[in-house]
């Protein structure tokens, strides 16, 4: 078991608090929007490499395929879909034949691999998911009485399902509205809000959204889609695929190691409206949520893909033996409250508080767990302990 330092991502959509108050550090009242545990090429954790100095992690693990990040966003993020496999390999391919640097704004396909993702709610979590239905979306546009919204109803109606919808926001992306349009439909929204109307809050968050990003297509985009508010504890896959935006809230996100996102409004950084139309893939929030599974009394386990899975651990001194953790193999932890203490096979020790990550492997065996806390694990379903189903 090994201690990791982690790196740190400033975007601007990050909060100077919420971060910095989970390691139990000050902030320096500059954003800081997500942690990165992994070994990722632009953010890899290290270790401690018994000199006084550290190592990269991928010196001791390799390149792993999953990554666990945490994430505290306190304005919206980018509209953005994750490529699939074949895309995101077509993509780098390309990129790198073109003589793109990686680290260049432009630069869009970092690596080969897709990245489908799950995140858990750490706080109330608010985030939009996939497309409406064709019948949510058209009851949504008919109150707005407005040229625009009246025109993307018409070609709607005329040209239902994933296929019209897809259609819908080419147009939208590819012929932006002005921002004076933008402006126009986000009062439209107001004024239906102060009338008591909304439809699954669509006109509410279009107009929580303009208030940081104004006259951006990606405000009206935003009434296409579905919003979704997780609780603390709970949790929602993102395949690759899925047109999504996470709008506010903290939250531990587990995904294949990769940095691939295509990007289509509200955003300062690049666009690619194109590859994102490109990358869709039918995908509706009603089955996002991801119900998780008892491992044990003090563990649930969210394993919604063959690439990854999370579980979190509540241990407490009723169990002074310590609780048992659903895994070997490599996995990367991350202390989400109080402070615990692992053990590995040999009874090999180490001291976790909220916010600390650790690496553990093989050579580790089965990991026990102790203290008063909760306990973030990200591991392949391949490296658990046990068939789940044998315990339930």
């Amino acid at each position: 078991m090994l201690p990791l330092t982690c790196p740190t991502q400033a975007y601007d959509w990050g909060s100077t608090d919420d971060i910095p108050g989970f390691q139990r550090r000050s902030g320096d009242g500059k954003p800081v929007a997500e942690v990165w545990v992994g070994t990722h090429p632009l953010g890899t954790a290290m270790v401690d490499d018994g000199q006084g100095g550290e190592r990269p992690l991928t010196e001791v693990a390799g390149e792993l395929d999953m990554m666990l990040k945490i994430l505290a966003a306190t304005r919206p993020l980018s509209i953005q879909v994750h490529p699939t496999a074949a895309r995101a390999r077509a993509g780098f391919e390309a990129e790198e034949a073109a003589g793109i640097d990686v680290t260049a704004p432009e630069r869009v396909f970092k690596d080969p691999q897709p990245k489908p993702e799950m995140v858990y709610a750490l706080s109330t979590f608010d985030t939009l998911v996939g497309f409406r239905p064709t019948a949510e979306i058209l009851r949504v546009l008919m109150p707005l009485q407005h040229p625009l919204t009246d025109s993307m109803a018409k070609n709607l109606r005329g040209n239902p399902g994933f296929a019209g919808i897809v259609k819908m926001l080419e147009s939208l992306l590819h012929e932006p509205p002005s921002a004076e349009v933008v402006k126009e439909i986000v009062e439209e929204c107001r004024r239906a809000v102060g009338e008591g109307i909304d439809i699954k809050r669509a006109y509410a968050t279009a107009v929580e959204i303009e208030e940081f990003h104004p006259g951006d297509v990606g405000v009206v985009v935003s009434l296409l889609l579905n919003r979704l508010t997780l609780q603390p504890g709970e949790a929602a896959y993102l395949d690759s695929g899925i047109i999504h935006a996470h709008l506010k809230g903290m939250c531990l996100e587990v995904m294949v190691s990769s940095d691939n996102v295509l990007r289509a409004g509200l955003t300062s950084k690049h666009v690619d409206p194109v590859g994102l139309v490109q990358c869709l893939e039918e995908g509706m929030s009603r089955v996002a949520r991801v119900t998780p599974q008892l491992f044990g009394t003090s563990t649930d386990v969210f394993s919604p893909a063959r690439e990854f899975a999370l579980s979190l651990t509540q241990s407490s001194q009723a169990e002074p033996a310590g609780v048992v953790l659903p895994a070997r193999g490599q996995r990367l932890l991350v202390c989400t409250g109080g402070e615990l203490a692992l053990l590995n096979r040999r009874d090999e020790m180490l001291h976790l508080r909220r916010g600390d990550a650790a690496y553990a492997d093989d050579n580790d065996g089965e990991l026990r767990v102790i203290g008063t806390g909760e306990i973030a694990q990200a591991y392949s379903p391949d490296g658990a302990a046990g068939r789940l189903d044998d315990l339930l």
